[in-house]
């Protein structure tokens, strides 16, 4: 299987709901580093499994629908807490929409999986993986 990853950063505002959250539940912001790796089992004639410009271009669009943004004012996230586990899905599931739709032309259809991984520090990250099928 091949694998390729791509990278960029989102910085959001945001507050918690329930105790376990401490002093979250309060406003505060966060910078995320998103590392999304697209998997695919064969290459393509030109020797690629996607093209890397075009992923990491589609990465930063999705991403840029969220950065400088309060989540608790976004409709998609009304009444959840957006931990990094909901955010990680969150940009998983717009990527494999847009992915469906053709944005990254023929090869985005042979790919088989994504993973979406959010990483909070250089010590803490967490992750949402799945396959890329029509339900998806």
């Amino acid at each position: 299987m091949y694998a390729v990853t791509v990278r960029d950063r989102m910085m959001i505002a945001h507050s918690f709901q329930g105790e376990a959250f401490g002093p979250a539940q309060r406003l505060h912001g966060a910078t995320y580093v998103v590392d999304v790796t697209l998997w695919r089992p064969d290459l393509n004639a030109d020797g690629v499994a996607v093209d890397i410009a075009a992923a990491g271009e589609l990465l930063s669009s999705v991403v840029g629908g969220l950065t400088f943004r309060n989540l608790d004012d976004e409709p998609a996230f009304a009444g959840r807490n957006t931990t990094t586990e909901v955010l990680a899905k969150a940009v998983f599931d717009r990527l494999a929409a847009r992915i469906r739709d053709g944005a990254l032309g023929g090869d985005g259809h042979a790919l088989t999986a994504l993973r979406v991984t959010l990483n909070e520090s250089d010590i803490a990250s967490a992750s949402y993986e799945g396959p890329l099928t029509a339900g998806t």
